[in-house]
């Protein structure tokens, strides 16, 4: 039993570590400062980045990542590259720019870099027209795609903190990251619009907005202005819409801890997704402004992010359930907070029927380390398995446990980064418990338990025989399972321990069941046979 359980910790431990195959980069980037220029005329942008960065080893050479152009001309040109004011060498290939020192730097020592370059965007800044024929400049970076215009280390790793100055035509607002620091207009209908982000984010969150917008404040919860940006077209539709924002913000602000960011805008754009969590800058699809109140979950959705995978971001993309599953669940609670148990009830059980459809198309597990396409790991996985595993977490260890774990791992780890390991011993620490079990099931096993029940009733004993089967292949779990038993004498819950792939359950019983409901409650992830 020692050897197996030593061995179990040494899968667990290196299922939990960095896997993503991103290039080890002996850097730490404080601080981003980025120039954009825009136009109406053309798509071509041309941009400066100014980078502060540590080094975290002894090292000659600094590689960002930048695309390069490619044959259909899109991509960045880098023109001039400075290190600590002076002029350097550089390459540039394989959308990775490397930037040789003119001497090597020591282990905790500072590099200050100017990167000049200028290109059409192949993809990170989505140049287009939105619905109603107006051109927009919307970041859309998700999950590896800001080095499409900005020099970067794109990956979640490395969170910084980001300065944004657009120059753009006069007639357009700008939104980005942070809190409003400066706008100006210049001569010839320029318009400088400066935002600062004083909090550290990653890359994949580090955005702007530009376009036509019309703007209205929707609330200000304990100090935070939450702002409503939409296409002056759908001004009154919109900002019906997203004034539903204050009542998530303020439930989560008050069950796991203080919000992150300076503020809180939710703008109508046009990101690829439905909506996209962008640090205190929230991206939605145009098409979420209707008028009729459809985008709640989705707001909801998108703010649980703000704490869960903005400012508690994952290490590697592998761990994309500790952002996707946690801002699913917290969903969940939220529409069981504001509409009562039911709701939750049926939320969760929607959540379940798409994981068993998943399972049933594509086997896959939460942390699956051989996806590569990291759009691939946005899926019925991370997402709803992702959540039912802390839907079980949570009935395992009570409401108050599970709120005082959330809430530390938050203290912990806010404007940090973390992996799985680091949530379960957050989880071990403040409960006292022992998850590796629990986690190793749910987490890295393909599938889910497939049960079958049958019974036998004895009528001389008052007896009721109940035969609990796991038909899945492999596997065998193990997890509690409550039982709603109906006789002419009334409804009796259960609840029985299953750790076998077959076993016996007695019950005493005056009557023989008229029905054997397993799980009423909506507590458990399985399917039935």
């Amino acid at each position: 039993m020692r050897i197996l359980c030593c061995l179990l910790f040494i899968v667990i431990s290196y299922g939990l570590s960095a896997t993503d195959r991103y290039p080890v980069n002996h850097i730490d980037v404080q601080h981003y400062k980025f120039t954009v220029y825009l136009s109406d005329s053309y798509d071509l942008i041309r941009g400066e980045a100014r980078i502060l960065l540590k080094h975290t080893a002894g090292s000659g050479i600094i590689r960002l990542d930048l695309k390069e152009q490619g044959v259909d001309g899109k991509g960045m040109e880098v023109e001039e590259v400075r290190v600590d004011g002076k002029p350097a060498s550089w390459d540039h290939k394989d959308d990775r720019l490397s930037i040789t020192l003119p001497e090597n730097k020591s282990e905790g020592s500072t590099t200050r870099l100017l990167v000049l370059y200028q290109g059409i965007p192949a993809d990170g800044l989505i140049i287009s027209n939105n619905r109603h024929g107006d051109r927009t400049f919307f970041a859309d970076n998700w999950p590896d795609r800001a080095h499409n215009w900005l020099p970067c280390v794109d990956h979640p790793s490395d969170k910084a903190y980001v300065d944004f100055i657009v120059y753009a035509p006069e007639k357009y607002k700008v939104v980005a990251n942070g809190y409003l620091y400066e706008e100006s207009v210049l001569p010839e209908g320029i318009k400088l619009t400066h935002w600062k982000e004083e909090i550290s984010i990653p890359t994949k969150v580090m955005v702007i907005g530009v376009a036509r917008f019309a703007i209205r404040l929707a609330g200000n919860v304990a100090g935070t202005k939450i702002w409503s940006y939409i296409f002056p077209e759908d001004r009154l539709e919109g900002f019906s819409d997203y004034s539903v924002a204050v009542d998530p913000f303020t439930w989560y602000s008050e069950k796991i801890g203080p919000y992150a960011y300076e503020k809180l805008a939710n703008v109508q754009s046009k990101t690829i997704f439905g909506g996209m969590e962008n640090a205190g800058c929230i991206f939605y699809s145009e098409r979420s402004v209707t008028g009729e109140g459809r985008a709640e979950r989705l707001i909801a959705h998108e703010i649980a992010h703000q704490w869960f995978g903005n400012s508690v971001t994952e290490n590697d993309w592998h761990h994309v359930w500790l952002s996707e599953g946690f801002a699913t669940y917290l969903t969940a609670l939220y529409q069981g907070h504001k509409d009562g148990p039911r709701k939750l009830k049926a939320v969760m059980n929607m959540s379940r029927q798409r994981v068993i459809a998943a399972d049933k198309r594509n086997p896959g597990a939460v942390v699956d380390t051989s996806i590569f396409d990291f759009m691939n790991l946005l899926s019925a996985y991370s997402y709803q398995k992702g959540a039912w595993v802390l839907h079980m977490l949570k009935n395992e260890m009570g409401d108050d446990m599970f709120w005082r774990c959330l809430q530390t791992y938050y203290a912990r780890y806010r404007n940090r980064n973390a992996l799985t390991d680091d949530f379960i011993n957050t989880l071990e620490d403040v409960s006292g418990k022992d998850l590796d079990d629990f986690f190793y099931q749910w987490l890295y096993i393909t599938g889910h338990p497939e049960l079958e029940l049958s019974w036998t009733y004895n009528n001389r004993k008052d007896e009721l025989s109940l035969l609990v089967e796991q038909k899945q292949e492999k596997h065998v779990y193990k997890f509690p399972l409550e039982l709603e038993i109906s006789t002419l004498n009334g409804k009796k819950m259960h609840k029985i321990k299953v750790d076998e792939r077959i076993q016996t359950f007695v019950f005493e019983s005056k009557a023989p069941p008229l029905d054997i409901v397993p799980d009423p409650e909506v507590k458990l992830l399985f399917g039935e046979h």
